[in-house]
């Protein structure tokens, strides 16, 4: 990493990595789930995701998971659209969206193309009659979809990233109007945050209240959650806005008031997530029967609690991740490698788990090791080998594209 860096948001992007690895990795010990796997050619193909049942459980995970879900994507959005004013201003648009195509596009063909069925073999085998590898590809060819795993948030954030370098290209006003807007909240972060609960508010609970806030819509390999795509809108173009402004010029300053009061934004996360959590209750476990007044108070809980949960990495991250670390510099810059792979490793250790007699806390932590681990090498060697091939002389006037596989962080700019 160079001087340029900005520490605290670098050193989020690795914790960000490791939270995406544990995520998946407890999945399977949820106690909310079924006692057996879900068949893998009935709808509504709830292995895709949950691809791995065990019958160890333990609730503390249902937890974890659960703020993850209300916090950490919007956050990786918000991460992705914050660095996009300082790239596309290097760049300009169009070479900025080529680099995107690059380093976002063809990364998400080859993990969907290669990566996902290999990680989903191991869920078919959970309750296939056949579990030989022809078997399966004839089952996964006779699907209405090709599952994409964890990699349906690469498409989404590359077409948030087209947006970004039309509204660099064509409309340029109405990024310096955000800046304008962004830097009369500088010293007023309530403000800030009530904008952003609004405006989540109004792009989240009326599509959560039409489809529910679990649905899913996929197409060929891409998907996306019914009540959520406009949601993940608001917190890129809100980060955008704080972009075109600069990061340390705007209320994420080091020593700004979100870093200040970091423990009051962590303490307003955790209680709108117990609000949320036991107002959502109510809807389980059919969302569509229950009572319109609950559906309502769930929907209406979530932009708080997700809001304070963004709020709360990143007031942790300027106030207590300031510190350069040669570990998380590693795992910040194998990021984006890691988030790639993670998921084959993740699904497989899981498998070879099930029927072992261990508590579901110690195999969650023996996926989470193995995987994390197995993600960062294979994400080093392949930068190696990238690089290497990138020094390697060649007769013809060389052309300098991004590599397909990029080591600089899946959950910023440089996405």
């Amino acid at each position: 990493m160079n001087s340029n860096v900005n520490v605290p948001f670098s050193n989020l992007r690795a914790v960000v990595i490791l939270i995406v690895v544990a995520f998946h990795s407890a999945l399977p010990y949820l106690a909310s789930q079924p006692a057996q796997p879900f068949a893998f050619d009935a709808e509504p193909y709830r292995w895709i995701a949950f691809p791995i049942i065990d019958r160890e459980r333990w609730f503390g995970f249902d937890l974890f998971c659960a703020w993850q879900d209300i916090s950490l994507m919007p956050l990786m959005f918000f991460l992705a659209g914050l660095f996009a004013p300082a790239s596309l201003g290097r760049k300009g648009a169009f070479a900025y969206l080529t680099d995107r195509w690059w380093r976002i596009g063809l990364p998400f063909a080859f993990a969907v193309a290669f990566l996902s069925p290999l990680a989903y073999y191991a869920s078919y085998r959970l309750t296939a009659a056949d579990p030989s590898l022809s078997a399966f590809w004839q089952h996964w060819r006779a699907l209405p979809m090709w599952p994409s795993g964890p990699q349906w948030f690469l498409w989404q954030v590359f077409v948030l990233s087209a947006l970004a370098s039309a509204v660099y290209g064509f409309t340029p006003g109405l990024g310096q109007a955000l800046s304008r807007l962004v830097g009369r909240l500088t010293e007023r972060p309530l403000a800030f945050v009530a904008g952003l609960i609004g405006l989540s508010a109004l792009a989240y609970i009326p599509l959560a209240m039409m489809f529910s806030p679990w649905a899913w819509a996929t197409v060929g390999p891409l998907s996306l959650q019914y009540s959520r795509p406009l949601l993940y809108l608001v917190y890129f173009f809100t980060a955008f806005a704080i972009g075109s402004h600069g990061i340390d010029r705007s209320l994420l300053r080091a020593d700004g008031p979100i870093a200040r009061y970091w423990l009051a934004w962590l303490a307003a996360a955790v209680i709108s997530m117990c609000v949320w959590g036991g107002l959502t209750s109510r809807t389980l476990p059919d969302w569509d029967a229950s009572p319109l007044i609950d559906r309502w108070a769930s929907a209406s809980a979530f932009p708080f609690a997700c809001t304070a949960g963004v709020m709360a990495y990143l007031a942790i991250a300027l106030r207590l991740l300031r510190a350069r670390d040669r570990v998380l510099d590693s795992l910040s810059k194998n990021a984006y490698g890691i988030y790639l792979v993670h998921y084959v490793f993740v699904l497989w250790l899981g498998y070879a788990l099930v029927g072992k007699t261990l508590n579901a806390p110690a195999k969650m932590l023996i996926v989470f090791s193995v995987a994390l681990v197995l993600s960062w090498l294979t994400s080093t060697a392949a930068g190696a080998i990238v690089r290497t091939v990138a020094k390697t002389p060649s007769r013809k006037t060389p052309s300098r594209r991004p590599s397909a596989i990029s080591h600089e962080g899946a959950v910023a700019d440089r996405t």
